[in-house]
């Protein structure tokens, strides 16, 4: 649970870094491009000097084809967990900026959290099917409620409603894509390729959404030259490729809230560095209320452990 609150600390770091890389160049699009390009690279590298995830590559090729049963133990939409990870850093590209850090994040928690209960309820995730207990309805519910607490001062504002909801449904593609890739990760056996894996669908759909924007809109005339803009990749290597490995301990919702600790409290502390403007009281609280949520969901969890 701690290192998945690490993760969500990484994620709430990426957030910050995409949102002004999209800022600056005033196009999202472009910006998470060059973030998950990035990562992808990154992992090409690693992988020449990988072999275990170089063979778990091969494995996972051998579970997308129907064994002597005719059963396949990958189906071919669970290697698609990139695109999840592509709507994320999109939206961060395009919305982080606008909202901030924290607000961002608190819409990223509502759809991670409504994700997870459902997926686990379902079985997606490596884990199977998990119990549906009280602490995980409560603090789902609750999680829900701080949500609204913490946009409820922005409805009827100068934020448009889709920069509102956009990171809402990225967040529930989110927790699609930490089950899906932790299948990924079960069947290749390593964590790497289940990331590198992550990276190349996602990669391909954000490079062909830059193509079709910026042909029509055309391309930003410059590019800063900040050496940080351009580490948002390197970051989500390192938290795709934990989330991937333990979201076969914790469940998605479990591993899910835990994130979303970690994503709130760097979150809310980015936006308090940084001098604070545009943090509205509700979004304070409703940070403090997605914590209690985490803390009632998870305590079932820790207890059977």
């Amino acid at each position: 649970m701690l290192v998945g609150a690490a993760c969500g600390a990484l994620i709430a770091v990426q957030s910050r870094i995409n949102g002004e890389l999209g800022r600056r160049l005033d196009d999202g699009f472009t910006a998470a491009a060059i973030s998950f390009g990035g990562g992808l690279v990154i992992m090409l590298v690693v992988f020449c000097f990988w072999r275990p995830g170089r063979t778990g590559l091969v494995r996972v090729a051998q579970g997308l084809r129907p064994n002597a049963q005719g059963v396949r133990v990958l189906r071919p939409w669970m290697v698609l967990g990139g695109l999840g990870g592509a709507l994320l850093v999109a939206a961060q590209g395009l919305t982080a900026a606008v909202l901030g850090v924290a607000l961002f994040t608190v819409a990223i928690v509502a759809g991670q959290t409504i994700s997870g209960l459902v997926l686990d309820r379902m079985g997606i995730g490596p884990g199977g099917r998990q119990q549906l207990t009280p602490s995980r309805l409560i603090g789902s519910g609750l999680a829900l409620v701080a949500v609204g607490w913490a946009v409820s001062a922005h409805f009827g504002g100068e934020v448009p409603i889709w920069m509102l909801v956009l990171p809402f449904v990225a967040g529930i593609c989110v927790g699609w894509q930490q089950a899906v890739n932790g299948r990924v990760r079960a069947v290749a056996r390593s964590a790497q390729t289940a990331t590198l894996i992550n990276f190349f669908v996602g990669s391909v759909a954000l490079v062909l959404f830059a193509l079709v924007h910026n042909g029509i809109a055309g391309w930003p005339s410059s590019y800063p030259t900040d050496p940080w803009l351009y580490i948002g990749g390197a970051v989500g290597c390192v938290f795709i490729a934990v989330q991937a490995a333990l979201v076969r301990v914790t469940g998605v919702l479990l591993l899910g809230l835990a994130t979303v600790s970690g994503q709130l409290v760097a979150a809310l502390a980015i936006e308090l560095a940084a001098g604070g403007q545009g943090v509205e009281p509700s979004t304070i609280a409703g940070t403090a209320l997605a914590l209690v949520a985490v803390a009632v969901a998870s305590g079932g969890f820790a207890r059977r452990r």
